[in-house]
């Protein structure tokens, strides 16, 4: 009887449960939302561990009122602020009991089903580490973007990391779900203290370790990005350059993590998306600084990149991201901000001038004669295409219209080659996703030769890699275009301001020097009514370009400015009275358009623009 019992006790076992660890600090407005929405997932969470780091603001009272009602919740305060999350989530992982723990940061939250969701893939793949989609929540707009969401696109297992490199794009620690004994085997642990991006030097270890993952296409995390917050988040914080300078170490303790464990080629893969995620992004937003954060910003950057050896450099050697980290290296100073913007893009642009070597080499500039020969092997498909477009509002009777005027640049004769035939603008809300607006493709004609004076063709382009425009100059180098009558889907066509060769004449020199290429134009009649039917708003302009074999481009575009461009206009509208329209270029140079229907799309500008004259 005894002996049955055992046998019977030893075959039985516990339902799997979960922890989840949350850590706060001077939150008390939000974690409790967060530790409800994890206590809110049902029987599967077993417990939920609150690190309350040493908060000011009373976070630990709300902690402790709430925990004396709910059983599942135990709280922990630290005694001193640790500075970072790596320590609270260490805390919180000694603590925990349960067969898998999860994490959750207090100004986030868990959306019903993440914890089942997560918990029977990891359960029926006998996987280590089981993942799901984190979706970027913008507030207050509640404009969501996914996070690596081809990742998890669908239902899959990963026996080894190794054959998905594409893992570490994803350094979020938060959207997934780990074995503790898998963890606690590996003394698999955050970086201590004040150390931000300690997730991607976790995930690193994590990686390191062979699980085996379990992917789900489940929404399973809601990040929160509050951007008007009085204090930013870590990780959102870009202003100083002591947060490039910790998200290079954590890049390079990544890297050095998963080549100690002889994972070479996720080592690799950790070099590769730091050019096309984290330099891109940061690059971007160069122009915003001031110039002592760009010149600490450039030596970090090549001091950084200096590690990098031959088989880093030669793997996809055209991507935007390599390109612009071998600009970096050859120059010794912040040099042609606006064009490596401009590239840092997505999708990437590389605007004029389009240099090249004595030998006919494509290069960067002719002060700065880095090879761009890759670009030659890429498909037109993936080109850095450039394209400049000026937006300026126009009314006719009772219809409303805006006029795109549209310029596409040759690229070292490959455009000509592949030969462009029509153009496709849409324009995508920003805060209410999946709304498009579509205009019909339209023709895209190359521009005449001759249609400005020898020595005038590129000056914008030397502008743009130089500095800004100077105002007044792009208005007269737009596109000119005949005006006629404007039903919907039409074109006008007319001579191109630039562009002194032939379209496709354009990378058959063999002399050092910029190529003054050809060029493509096309206007569209966009129609204003459709775009303010939301209400006020904000979208920005994506164009489809396809040529004569069928393949597509798509790209954005950028913004021209000068006189007359980037300004707010007042435009009638016989439904709402007045439409308020302003095009402006977004930190990457592109193109984007905000609408103000009406008394109260103009009340909503004026306050907008009082609050930044007080603030």
């Amino acid at each position: 009887m005894n002996a049955e019992s055992e046998t019977d006790r030893d075959a039985w076992k516990p339902p799997a449960g979960v922890a989840v660890v949350v850590i706060g600090y001077d939150d008390a407005a939000h974690v409790t939302d967060a530790v409800r929405s994890a206590l809110a997932q049902g029987p599967s969470v077993r417990e939920v561990v609150a690190v309350d780091d040493c908060s000011t603001d009373g976070s630990a009272g709300l902690l402790g009122r709430l925990a004396a009602s709910e059983p599942r919740l135990r709280v922990i305060r630290r005694r001193a602020n640790s500075g970072g999350c790596g320590t609270p989530r260490n805390t919180g992982l000694d603590a925990v009991t349960s067969p898998y723990v999860m994490f959750l940061d207090s100004d986030d939250v868990l959306p019903p089903g993440a914890v089942d969701a997560l918990l029977e893939a990891a359960e029926g793949a006998h996987a280590e580490v089981a993942g799901g989609l984190c979706v970027r929540r913008e507030l207050p707009s509640g404009r969501e973007v996914p996070w690596q969401a081809h990742l998890y696109a669908l239902h899959s297992v990963v026996p080894h990391p190794a054959r998905r490199p594409r893992l570490v794009h994803d350094t979020l620690c938060v959207n997934k779900l780990y074995r503790t004994g898998f963890l606690r085997t590996h003394g698999i642990r955050f970086p201590e203290g004040r150390f931000p991006y300690e997730d991607v030097v976790f995930t690193a270890r994590v990686l390191a370790a062979a699980p085996r993952i379990a992917l789900v296409p489940d929404r399973v995390y809601v990040w929160h990005v509050r951007r008007s917050a009085g204090r930013l988040s870590i990780s959102l914080d870009r202003s100083g350059v002591e947060n490039w300078r910790a998200r290079t170490e954590a890049c390079r303790q990544a890297y050095e993590v998963l080549l100690g464990a002889g994972q070479k080629e996720l080592a690799r893969a950790v070099r590769a998306k730091f050019l096309d995620h984290d330099l891109r992004m940061y690059v971007r937003e160069l122009g915003l600084r001031d110039a002592a954060y760009r010149r600490a910003w450039w030596e970090l950057t090549r001091a950084h990149l200096a590690e990098y050896d031959a088989d880093d450099w030669a793997r996809n050697p055209a991507a935007p991201g390599r390109l612009i980290g071998r600009v970096v290296l050859a120059s010794p100073e912040p040099c042609d901000l606006p064009r490596l913007r401009e590239l840092a893009a997505r999708p990437a642009r590389l605007c004029p001038p389009y240099a090249r070597a004595a030998d006919g080499t494509p290069v960067w500039s002719d002060a700065l004669p880095v090879s761009l020969e890759p670009l030659r092997g890429r498909p037109v498909r993936a080109l850095p295409l450039a394209v400049d477009a000026e937006l300026r509002p126009c009314a006719r009777g009772t219809r409303l219209r805006l006029r795109l005027r549209l310029r596409l640049h040759e690229l070292y004769g490959r455009v000509a080659q592949a030969g462009p035939e029509s153009v496709e603008a849409e324009w995508l809300h920003r805060d209410v996703g999946g709304v498009v607006v579509r205009d019909a493709a339209v023709p895209l004609a190359p521009c005449p030769s001759g249609s400005e004076p020898a020595g005038t063709a590129g000056s914008e382009a030397v502008v743009l890699a130089q500095g800004p425009e100077p105002a007044g100059r792009a208005g007269s180098r737009a596109v000119a275009l005949a005006r006629g009558a404007e039903p919907a889907g039409a074109v006008a066509l007319g001579p191109c301001a630039r562009g002194a060769e032939p379209a496709g004449a354009a990378g058959t020199a063999g002399t050092a020097g910029t190529v003054r290429g050809g060029a493509w134009s096309a206007e569209v009649a966009v129609d204003l009514a459709a775009l303010s039917a939301l209400g006020a708003g904000t979208w920005d302009l994506r164009l489809r370009i396809r040529f004569r074999d069928g393949v597509s481009r798509d790209v954005s575009a950028h913004a021209l400015r000068g006189a007359g461009l980037l300004r707010r206009s007042a435009v009638p509208s016989v439904r709402h009275g007045v439409v308020l329209v302003q095009p402006y270029a977004t930190h990457s140079g592109a193109l984007a358009l905000r609408v103000a229907p009406g008394v109260r799309g103009v009340l909503s500008v004026a306050r907008a623009r009082l609050r930044r004259l007080l603030h």
